[in-house]
């Protein structure tokens, strides 16, 4: 077998973690190959490590799998017992190294900045370290939640040690990306209040060296669908095409499912559409229990063992899709990749918010509500069920020209062309 002539590595949270990130990371690595990397290695955790974080997973014996060429490496821990999570990101770290100090020219890329960025950052030290030649590029994707979630958490906890940690690691790669404008921006202001409290200068430097670069989606997944096989999907689950209104994403507090219920109980619509909501997540059974208590619980689905596979063709047939996002201490919204999915699907419209970095998924083609407003999604879904069906198929043409920029060839030419690392097979 002969030895690769390049490689790239991504550090993420893989597979099978319901995230938008891990089908990015997925999206990403087939690019890779289609555009003449001749190795992609995905490094991740354990699957029992996943479960053990209390992550929402997809069923695990129906995962997609990787295309030939992609190596999905899940490193056992280092050490014993008593160092429960270290042991962990050693592997990872560890693993880093080797591949750093192999002889092959390699592109890393990460996404989330804790603990993926920080673990590259030590693994690079390391691999010169040892005096072996290293040929190693590093990219560094903060996708969002690693900023809403940890580095304000360090910002308004007043924890300068932690924050100066995540974002040095962050700038020294050797190319900085955001998920979105918004997500850019986020990270400047979180840097330039640690700066003035402290008199750093991190947020001058953020300012300067981060690009956008959207998340990856795999665009052929949801283009010319035969609708015989949507409908054929459709009726296995008891369902009609533009039969119900669609949730799908993670079942958490900042995804809105509360006040979508409760929207769908003020629609007339609710006599004769389902309301189906598709997710796993901590907030699952809080929201069973909503739904169960509403008038309309007849009425309300939920599905949790809803694959890759089977996602387009749901989208593609609901009447509307509804993710009333609002912003937590937790998470914020900082691009919505399931609403990119949705306007690729050409199914029913999409009603959201202007949380985060949504608008920047959608452009004008969705209909905005306010958050936490549950009379204005009622109203929304009578709207967009009321649209002519020459409009309807107007708006769901131009929403997919306009998603079609997130494609995972386009941005992955994007991304690599501009940190000069595209292999020549892929620009020949």
């Amino acid at each position: 077998m002969n030895a690769p002539r390049n490689r790239l590595v991504i550090v993420n949270r893989a597979d099978p973690v319901i995230c938008g990130h891990s089908v990015e990371g997925r999206n990403l690595a087939e690019a890779a190959l289609e555009r003449g990397f001749d190795e992609v290695r995905i490094v991740t955790w354990p699957i029992d490590r996943l479960e053990a974080a209390g992550l929402p997973l997809k069923p695990l014996d129906r995962m997609l799998p990787y295309s030939d060429g992609i190596i999905v490496e899940r490193p056992e821990p280092v050490g014993d017992y008593k160092v429960p999570d270290g042991r962990y990101l050693a592997g990872i770290t560890g693993r880093l190294v080797e591949l750093f100090t192999d002889g092959v020219p390699t592109v890393c890329l990460s996404l989330y900045l804790s603990p993926h960025t920080v673990a590259v950052t030590d693994a690079v030290r390391a691999a010169w370290s040892t005096g072996l030649p290293v040929n190693v590029t590093t990219i560094a994707e903060a996708v969002g939640s690693d900023v809403t979630n940890v580095v304000r958490s360090c910002v308004e906890e007043g924890r300068f040690g932690a924050a100066a940690h995540i974002l040095s690691s962050y700038l020294a790669q050797d190319h900085c990306v955001a998920v979105s404008e918004y997500t850019r921006e986020l990270i400047v202001a979180a840097a330039a209040e640690i700066d003035a409290f402290h008199g750093t200068r991190f947020a001058d430097q953020c300012r300067a060296r981060i690009r956008i670069s959207y998340p990856a989606i795999d665009t052929s997944q949801y283009l010319d669908l035969d609708r015989e096989v949507v409908r054929g999907v459709l009726a296995a689950r008891g369902l009609e095409p533009d039969g119900y209104v669609l949730f799908l994403s993670r079942l958490t507090e900042a995804k809105g499912v509360d006040d979508l219920i409760a929207g769908f109980e003020r629609t007339a619509a609710n006599e004769r559409l389902k309301l189906v909501i598709v997710g796993r997540g901590p907030a699952a059974g809080k929201f069973r229990e909503r739904a169960a208590a509403s008038p309309v619980a007849d009425r309300i689905v939920f599905l949790d063992d809803v694959d890759d596979a089977e996602k387009p063709y749901l989208m593609a047939g609901c009447a509307t899709y509804v993710l009333p996002s609002k912003p937590r201490p937790e998470f914020v919204e900082t691009f919505g990749i399931a609403l990119a999915e949705q306007m690729l699907s050409g199914g029913g419209t999409v009603i959201t918010t202007e949380t985060g970095g949504i608008g920047e998924a959608v452009g004008e083609h969705a209909l905005i509500v306010p958050v936490d407003d549950p009379d204005a999604i009622a109203a929304a879904i009578d709207r967009a069920l009321d649209l002519p069906a020459d409009e309807r198929a107007l708006r769901a043409q131009r929403a997919r020209a306009y998603a079609l920029q997130f494609d995972r060839g386009a941005v992955f030419e994007r991304l690599f062309d501009a940190a000069g690392v595209l292999p020549l097979r892929a620009v020949a």
